[in-house]
Order: structure tokens, then C-alpha cells, then sequence
């Protein structure tokens, strides 16, 4: 008899501790959840951080190469100019000082220029290439002097190389074609002619200069 009684004692006693036991788990369970997305909430604002670190720190950089080589440009054109390569370059995927390379190659970064050809602007676009260039993109096109507005031209700019890179399938066939043209790259090539090199090694020249003097 005592000991049926002890049983039903233990068994009494046994359920609120299960219970206990229960919440105890459940309450760990749900502290462990919670530290686990706190930490993932933080990991999340460390990346962010991270990332606009990295891109303030791109465009300090893309300003002081603008500050050290433009010529004619006001404090407000110079920070349109970072906005727009900084732009520009995450959506081609180009590093900054390759892009700004090309640029202070073909122009000195030097406002208002114009070669013996008809190239105009910081990217040297000869008008009927930049008519092409500015339906593409959604520019409006008002004549030559579209070219002259340096955010407009380097948008044009960018997209031109980016498509020369996809047809030639070579980063430096692109660049040369850049400067030659399409057409006249093309007949070089069906007529196994070396390719010529001085733009080419002018804008890598630049590059490998602003890498060294920039790149931290």
C-alpha cells in the first residue's frame, strides 16, 4: 500500500518537473534563436557598413584623380563627374582607374576638347557614333554639343567601350577599336594586320600610373 502511494507520489511529482523541463528547453531554444538572428541582423549592418565604406573610399579616390587632371571644371561639374563614373563603372563592372584612364588618354580630362577628326568631350565621341550611342541610352539628342556635357558623354562613352568588349571579345582589341574604330579594327583583322598599339599602350600606360599613385 505505501509503496502504491509512493509511486503515484512520484508520478505526481514527475509531471510538473517534465513540465519544468519543457520550458526550460523551449526558453533556451528561444534565446538561441534570438541570439542567432541578432547575429545575423548584425553580420547584415556590418556588410552594409562595409559597403559604403568601400564605395565612399571609390569615389574619394575617383576625386582626387579629377582634382589632380581636370582642366576647366567647376567644383559642381567635378562632383557630377564622380557620380557618374562611379555609376558608370558598377554597371560595366570597370575599375574606376581604367575607366579615367582611357579618359585622361583621350582628352587630358580637359574640358571642351575636340580633335583634328571631330571627337568631342572627355570620352573624344565623333557626332554620328554619339547619335547612335545617345538613342541607346535614351539621351536626347541636340546635335554635336550634346557631347560637350561631360556626364551625358562619359554615359556614352561607357556604353561604347562595353560594346566594343562584347563584339571583340578582348579588352584590348576593344580599347584599340575605341580609338581606330569598328570598321577599320575589322579590316585589320581580315587582312591579318597587326594591331596598332600606341593608343593601347597610352591608356595602359595611364592605368598602370593611376594604380600606383591611387590605389591604396
Amino acid at each position: 500500500m505505501t509503496t502504491v502511494r509512493l509511486e503515484k507520489l512520484g508520478l505526481f511529482l514527475s509531471k510538473p518537473l517534465a513540465l519544468l523541463f519543457v520550458l526550460i528547453y523551449l526558453s533556451q531554444a528561444v534565446f538561441i534563436v534570438i541570439l542567432v538572428q541578432d547575429k545575423f541582423n548584425l553580420e547584415k549592418q556590418i556588410d552594409f557598413q562595409r559597403k559604403r565604406i568601400n564605395e565612399l573610399e571609390e569615389k574619394l579616390q575617383i576625386l582626387q584623380v579629377i582634382e589632380d587632371f581636370q582642366i576647366g571644371f567647376s567644383d559642381e561639374e567635378k562632383a557630377e563627374l564622380v557620380k557618374v563614373i562611379s555609376s558608370e563603372c558598377d554597371k560595366y563592372d570597370y575599375d574606376p582607374l581604367f575607366l579615367m584612364a582611357l579618359i585622361l588618354t583621350e582628352s587630358s580630362f580637359k574640358r571642351g576638347q575636340v580633335s583634328s577628326v571631330g571627337a568631342r568631350g572627355l570620352m573624344q565621341i565623333r557626332p554620328f557614333v554619339g547619335r547612335s550611342l545617345a538613342d541607346k541610352i535614351g539621351i536626347d539628342w541636340e546635335g554635336a554639343q550634346t557631347l560637350f556635357r561631360p556626364e551625358l558623354n562619359i554615359k556614352m562613352g561607357s556604353l561604347h567601350l562595353f560594346e566594343m568588349i562584347l563584339k571583340f571579345r578582348d579588352v584590348r582589341k576593344a580599347i584599340v577599336s575605341y580609338n581606330l574604330g569598328e570598321t577599320a579594327l575589322r579590316s585589320r583583322v581580315r587582312l591579318n594586320k597587326p594591331l596598332p598599339k600606341s593608343f593601347l599602350n597610352k591608356v595602359m600606360k595611364n592605368y598602370e600610373m593611376l594604380k600606383e599613385q591611387y590605389q591604396t
